[in-house]
């Protein structure tokens, strides 16, 4: 429901109980008031006193219907009209040409013309005040030949108990205003919890979020478009904060990024510079010597871009804008052809790679083919770097859990000291004993972590001194 029509819906039903509250306290009011007082204190015979009266004015009334006015100046039928004072208390008063002609009673010539007056403007058996009393009436009116006019008035004193109507009046006026109050202020109370506080808080809120304070949080409170908005209010803060968080992270990745790349790079391109120096101050004076010094220069420079590539592919996967395509894969012919990829490397260092395949039965992973080649590259550079030079072994062995499949790559090297584990798969990283002397990027295992965990995957590793290294990457089947 719209805040608007809510707020009319909600003051209509104050002012329909207040209505309802107050006819049952008038209820309850004349019953309490009769009990006390008694029946006669609410005007009980008065009432009924005055629809016998009424009943008579109205025979009356009919009579004089019937008679013409010259009739009602007949001395025996005015006789007539005296006696029906004694019998039933109606006094008859006629008029003709609004000149006072016969009165049954004693009445002052000018309350009897106001009485005329009075009954001109008044419905017939209603009460109008002559001279001291309150007086029923009921009127005839003649059209005489002459062009006047002849009225008969016929009038009968009541009593009516004003005090009690009063007090009735009183107290329904002033319980409606009490009720209708106590309503409203509920309704007030209701409006500004549900919806005028909220709104307020929602407005402190936005001012400190456009002063850049996303810390504090936005309670669901209130009641329909205002608890939607706090909700949406509220989501928008997450999502900014969210943002900007992730923008001080990229930028500092970026800056981090930057000076170690900067670091990094100068080494080889520092070597380089000296080989060509070399070269053109003719320190390398013979051919054998300038290819020397040539090879090295190559080799420094597919470092340089190694490197750079390195950090442009941690730099994407980073801020997730490079797309994965995934793929149905048996695992084990997967590992069968990265085995047969890399033999040929270990060979030639003069290592043992070989693939263990501990499967029950064939199992298939959803991996992107290419960007995991990737992750089994690095490991198995840094396994074949660091792996024993007289009898180096690198084991990959394949294993299943219920719900995943584990890769295991094992080198018999000298391992990683323990207060270094925690910190091998952040970016430039190196431990003094086992990454120091390290020619690659110094980002194979942060990009290799990257790549397992947009897989929805999980790698770690254990090693001891002198033991050898176990890098582990666990996905699902």
């Amino acid at each position: 429901m719209q805040l608007t029509k809510r707020f009319f819906t909600m003051n209509v039903l104050a002012v329909l109980i207040s209505v309802v509250a107050t006819a049952l306290a008038v209820i309850v009011f004349i019953a309490v008031y009769t009990r006390a007082v008694g029946p006669e204190a609410i005007g009980g015979q008065d009432l009924k006193r005055i629809l016998e009266v009424r009943a008579e004015l109205a025979k009356l009334k009919n009579a004089a219907s019937g008679l013409e006015f010259e009739q009602l100046l007949e001395p025996q039928l005015q006789h007539e009209l005296s006696e029906q004072v004694r019998n039933s208390e109606i006094d008859t008063v006629i008029f003709e040409n609004r000149k006072l002609v016969f009165a049954s009673g004693k009445f002052n010539s000018i309350d009897l013309e106001k009485a005329l007056l009075l009954s001109d403007h008044a419905s017939e058996f209603e009460t109008i005040e002559v001279g001291s009393k309150t007086r029923l009436f009921a009127r005839t009116d003649y059209a005489l030949p002459s062009g006047d006019k002849g009225t008969a008035l016929f009038l009968a004193p009541v009593q009516l108990e004003t005090k009690f109507y009063l007090y009735v009046g009183i107290f329904t006026v002033s319980f409606f205003l009490l009720t209708f109050f106590i309503t409203n202020f509920i309704v007030s109370y209701r409006f500004a919890r549900g919806f005028i506080g909220p709104v307020a808080r929602l407005k402190d809120a936005a001012v400190n979020m456009s002063e850049g304070d996303l810390s504090g949080g936005i309670a669901e409170e209130g009641e329909g478009e205002v608890r939607e908005l706090c909700r949406s209010l509220e989501s928008m803060r997450i999502r900014l904060k969210e943002s900007l968080y992730l923008q001080e992270k990229y930028d500092d990745n970026r800056r981090f990024l930057i000076s170690s790349i900067s670091h990094d790079l100068k080494t080889p391109v520092t070597s380089i510079l000296g080989y060509i120096e070399g070269i053109m101050d003719g320190v390398a004076s013979t051919p054998e010597k300038r290819n020397e010094y040539l090879a090295t220069v190559c080799s420094k420079a597919m470092l340089v871009n190694a490197m750079i590539d390195d950090l442009l592919l941690y730099s994407k996967l980073d801020m997730n804008q490079l797309p994965y395509h995934f793929e149905q894969t048996d695992l084990a012919a997967y590992f069968d052809d990265c085995v047969a990829d890399h033999r040929y490397e270990f060979e030639q260092a003069g290592l043992r790679l070989t693939l263990a395949n501990k499967l029950q039965q064939p199992l298939t992973i959803r991996i992107d083919r290419e960007r995991m080649k990737r992750v089994i590259q690095n490991i198995l550079d840094n396994a074949r770097r660091y792996a024993d030079q007289e009898c180096g072994k690198v084991e990959i062995k394949l294993r299943e859990t219920r719900t995943s499949a584990i890769i295991e790559i094992k080198d018999n090297g000298k391992g990683i000291p323990e207060q270094d584990l925690p910190h091998i798969f952040e970016r430039f990283y190196r431990a003094d004993s086992s990454r120091q002397g390290d020619a690659g990027s110094g980002l194979g295992l942060a990009i290799a972590k990257q790549i397992v965990e947009g897989h929805e995957g999980k790698i770690w590793v254990t090693s001891q001194a002198g033991e050898g290294t176990r890098m582990l990457i666990s996905l699902k089947k």
